[in-house]
């Protein structure tokens, strides 16, 4: 196998090469050995052991490797679109976002994330996938989707999120508003909306706010509204399932949905996904004031309360057309995400605060 291999600002190794459509190509040893060549320091692969397998859209698998002339395991987990339909697989430029984040970002932001030792990546075909030290094994845990976050736990994830948003200044071309290709995206059609929100995800949402053409609505103008306000590095898809606990606290994975946007995208998303509805309802006010006071800390301009709370109140709706158009996750997540963000954006009055 030939692979050509570059290295961004002392971060992982970014090799061009192929990249693996099943698991089983992903940890044969023969692939695997060059693209851990700098950690084994060239040595051959005498073992792979597979320890845990995670499908979602994307696979993420943790498994042992042993280098020849070595007794010693090493513990990695990778990620990538394996084993996947031919619609799924049309998601590979995600993956190589998420690679471009590690590489390219990730050495330079004060931020907990996994250590990434290798990508590899196909910008012809739009694919990769992304290698890093096993968390686990490192003593992390990481939380469910569906963990019912305390208003201390948020805040805590909050404060990792502000040190993401705070370094707009690595913001770059590659960088997209995923708020404006939502707005514009056409393989969810209205008609299809509107079946997946008369389904069970939308039950408990006043008929109003599951009226899937006025959410369209709602989306383009958010996206509207947001591309003329100043722009932040954001993560846009912080629910509880892409964030893991350590004794030193908590981090963020799954960086494929990396964007430019306002800050409320991310805030009003996150909140409203991590909290129980009663706890989002009683502590939103007071966590948004935690949080525009980080980012005060960090050296950010930011609103003042009243706009940053009616910023807050619209980008709901980021967060609920997200999961509307959802598909490829466990039904129970699903409702669970629509059901709590639909509620809030009843809540806020998001659709009439966007004119819709």
């Amino acid at each position: 196998m030939t692979m050509t291999a570059t290295q961004f600002m002392n971060g992982p190794v970014e090799h061009a090469g192929p990249v693996p459509a099943t698991l089983v190509e992903a940890l044969n040893p023969y692939w695997l050995a060059p693209v851990l060549a700098h950690v084994s320091g060239g040595k051959g692969i005498a073992s792979v052991e597979t320890l845990e397998v995670i499908r979602t859209v994307a696979t993420k698998v943790r498994f042992a490797v042993r280098f020849e002339g070595e007794q010693a395991t090493h513990q990695f987990c990778i990620k990538g679109l394996l084993d996947v339909d031919e619609g799924t697989a049309r998601g590979g430029p995600t993956c190589v976002l998420e690679a471009d984040f590690y590489n390219r970002l990730a050495p330079v932001l004060d931020l907990r994330v996994p250590p990434c030792v290798a990508t590899v990546v196909d910008r012809k075909g739009q694919q990769a996938v992304t290698v890093m030290r096993d968390l686990i094994a490192q003593g992390a845990s990481f939380c469910s989707a569906l963990d019912p976050f305390t208003a201390d736990d948020a805040l805590a994830s909050l404060t990792q999120l502000a040190r993401l948003h705070a370094r707009a200044d690595l913001l770059a071309d590659w960088i997209a508003p995923r708020a404006a290709q939502l707005a514009r995206m056409t393989y969810v059609t209205p008609e299809v909306l509107q079946d997946l929100l008369d389904g069970p995800r939308g039950e408990g949402i006043l008929p109003e706010v599951r009226n899937a053409a006025r959410l369209v609505s709602a989306m383009r103008a958010l996206a509207e509204r947001d591309a003329a306000r100043p722009q932040f590095l954001l993560h846009g898809d912080a629910h509880a399932g892409n964030l893991y606990r350590t004794l030193e606290g908590m981090g963020l994975i799954d960086w494929q949905l990396l964007q430019r946007g306002g800050w409320a995208l991310d805030v009003a998303y996150h909140l409203n996904a991590v909290l129980p509805v009663d706890v989002a309802e009683a502590e939103e006010r007071w966590l948004l004031g935690e949080y525009l006071g980080v980012m005060r800390g960090h050296g950010c301009t930011m609103p003042d309360p009243e706009e940053a709370w009616a910023q807050y109140r619209e980008a709901v709706v980021y967060g609920y057309y997200l999961w509307a158009i959802t598909r490829r996750v466990d039904p129970p997540i699903i409702e669970t995400f629509v059901g709590r963000l639909g509620r809030a954006v009843m809540r806020h009055d998001s659709f009439a605060l966007l004119g819709v």
